[in-house]
């Protein structure tokens, strides 16, 4: 089969999806926060919107259009405000909403698992650091005089979720072993509201620096 890479290749992108899989990043932080505050489903709903949006910057590569972005300093611009802007609106929402999983709030409204999928989407599109990542990243493996380049990128773009499954799906389980354990003290929920707070705030001011190169 033409579009499959030789192994190789295969190897290596393997290697590197791994490395890649357990850095942490925003998506990784909301799909383990939507473990700890609504369960491991919605939890798995968010990792397969970030999962999601990875096929979706496969295909801007593969088309060109994230080329375009990065090279356009008003697109790349536009980009990081709103990305940053996600990422602080999830921040306050993980302060002011109050630990979605504490005891004392036995009936708040749910997130469907929808509105979960949609936000790990989110996170991920609204990454202008996923963008420069994947546009750097999936062309290596690729040769750009090989006919067979735009196969070869959607299936690692494929290849890179499937891999990313077994190495992030043990944090949703480990999360929602870890919520057991918060809805038995109150004071703990707060710290990792706060701590889950922070972390996406730092997200935020690490996209708005991101640099087109």
């Amino acid at each position: 089969m033409s579009f499959i890479p030789d192994t190789t290749t295969l190897i290596q992108f393997a290697i590197a999806t791994v490395i890649l899989a357990i850095t942490p990043g925003p998506d990784m932080t909301l799909f383990v926060s939507r473990t700890l505050s609504h369960g491991r489903a919605t939890g798995f709903a968010s990792m397969a919107g970030a999962l999601f949006g990875t096929l979706i910057h496969t295909t801007l590569v593969v088309v060109g259009i994230s080329a375009l972005i990065v090279a356009s300093p008003a697109a790349f611009f536009v980009l990081k405000i709103l990305g940053a802007a996600y990422l602080v609106f999830l921040a306050w929402q993980a302060i002011t909403k109050r630990s979605a999983f504490s005891p004392e709030k036995k009936s708040g409204p749910e997130i469907s698992l929808f509105r979960a999928w949609a936000a790990g989407l989110g996170v991920n599109l609204l990454n202008p650091k996923i963008i420069l990542f994947f546009m750097t990243f999936l062309p290596q493996f690729v040769s750009a005089h090989d006919p067979n380049a735009p196969g070869k990128l959607f299936f690692l773009g494929a290849m890179f979720v499937v891999l990313s499954i077994p190495v992030t799906a043990p944090m949703v389980f480990a999360a929602e072993k870890f919520s057991s354990a918060m809805k038995a003290s109150p004071r703990v929920t707060r710290v990792v509201d706060y701590l889950f707070a922070g972390v996406f705030s730092a997200f935020a001011l690490k996209i708005l620096t991101a640099q087109a190169k």
